[in-house]
């Protein structure tokens, strides 16, 4: 099961996200999201936990529980969505300098 961690403290590291879950059953994986260009957490992740029911129970455990001063938002992640690319450099249009 793949689950979404919003509301994260911006210090967490992936190893104190890995630790959050794994008491509440086996975690595949634990990643920290990060901004490309500055390296800096964007404040939320994801956990791969192998069960389902672990899984379940882990994000009705979390969810809402206090970690580093914010409330974590836990729930079942998602599909990515396609959403479609932006064009570089904005667009803006008929610009008369």
């Amino acid at each position: 099961m793949n689950i979404y961690v919003g509301n994260m403290p911006y210090s967490m590291t992936e190893t104190e996200l890995n630790e959050i879950f794994s008491v509440h059953g086996s975690v595949s994986s634990a990643r920290v999201i990060s901004d490309p260009a500055t390296g800096r957490a964007r404040g939320f992740g994801f956990v791969e936990m192998a069960n389902d029911e672990e899984g379940k129970a882990a994000i009705e455990a979390i969810n809402g529980t206090n970690h580093g001063g914010r409330e974590l938002v836990v729930n079942e992640a998602r599909p990515r969505e396609d959403r479609p690319r932006r064009g570089g450099f904005g667009g803006g249009g008929n610009r008369r300098f």
